[in-house]
């Protein structure tokens, strides 16, 4: 079997790489999805601990507008965000496990094509 000079790829091995290319951007997407869920996760667990601790009225911005909330409701509102953020946080995480296997497969099929 004759060796392939490395300025010929098959057409199959530029679609890999272009797959390659692409799943790279996806992941990249999801990185910065990712980072962006982690941020507003500690900023709703740092509300949740400055309430837990706080004995004074529980102010709520809406819009440009802080009001005075009930601290139960407003507790009970940034857990049920915690959560949705945990979940969402967790299907990035399974989504990134996934790309990042199918990135590594497809590195080594192009490896052994090329050598």
């Amino acid at each position: 079997m004759p060796k392939q000079d490395k300025t010929n790829i098959t057409k199959e091995t530029q679609q890999k790489i272009q797959e390659i290319q692409i799943l790279e951007q996806n992941l990249q997407g999801l990185l910065m999805q990712k980072q962006a869920f982690q941020l507003e996760l500690n900023e709703t667990q740092n509300a949740l601990t400055e309430i837990l601790n706080s004995k004074e009225d529980v102010f709520k911005l809406i819009g440009q507008i802080m009001i005075k909330s009930d601290k139960k409701k407003i507790q009970e509102e940034l857990k049920k965000k915690k959560e949705l953020l945990t979940l969402r946080l967790s299907s990035i995480e399974k989504q990134e496990t996934e790309l990042t296997k199918n990135l590594e497969e497809l590195r080594k099929e192009i490896m052994k094509e090329i050598k």
